[in-house]
């Protein structure tokens, strides 16, 4: 069976993380924190060898690529814009609060990618990568709600948030689909399959 093995990072922090703002796809920069948990990531990482670092276009994304590759000795192959964060279209930068709560509609933002379509978007890319890179391992850096809900949908489990740059190790079966072994840097007690 052939068995394609996935690390499936966060980005690290931003200033929007920080200040618990909606990002979604507006493009926010790493902050020196960020900065520090991506560096920080390479130690574990390390204890595998990666065929290929793939990156979301966006800079929090790509910039936290570079460090991981560059700490690994590694270069980022290229940026996939199906990697983008879901957009959620009028909410980005907003907190928590009346604004915020007055966009809310069931599964999301008025005006925002639902979270389906955020699914199958980032499921679609993540399985051609398995396609493309069949029975190797590959390092993607993407973003905290398009991992989680692709992953979500992949094991056919509900997950929590995605913490920043911590490992996330799921393998992809071309016959038996995902199973997911660590998430949030902490080992699943059975693998989580889909």
């Amino acid at each position: 069976m052939t068995l394609t093995t996935f690390a499936l990072i966060r980005h690290g922090q931003t200033d929007w993380n920080a200040q618990r703002r909606l990002q979604g796809s507006t493009d926010i920069p790493l902050n020196d924190v960020g900065r520090g948990q991506a560096r920080g990531a390479v130690a574990v990482l390390a204890g595998y060898e990666w065929d290929a670092v793939i990156s979301s276009p966006l800079s929090r994304a790509a910039e936290t690529a570079d460090l991981i590759a560059a700490g690994l000795g590694l270069k980022v192959a290229r940026h996939v814009p199906e990697l983008t964060e879901r957009a959620f279209g009028p909410a980005e930068g907003l907190q928590a609060g009346p604004e915020l709560e007055a966009l809310r509609i069931p599964n999301g933002f008025h005006g925002a990618e639902s979270e389906d379509e955020a699914a199958h978007r980032g499921l679609t890319a993540l399985e051609a990568l398995a396609n493309e890179f069949r029975g190797r391992r590959v390092l993607v850096v993407a973003h905290g709600t398009l991992l989680r809900v692709s992953l979500s949908r992949a094991i056919g489990r509900t997950l929590q948030s995605i913490d920043n740059a911590v490992l996330n190790l799921a393998h992809h079966h071309a016959i038996d689909g995902w199973e997911l072994e660590y998430f949030n840097g902490e080992r699943e007690m059975a693998p989580a399959r889909g």
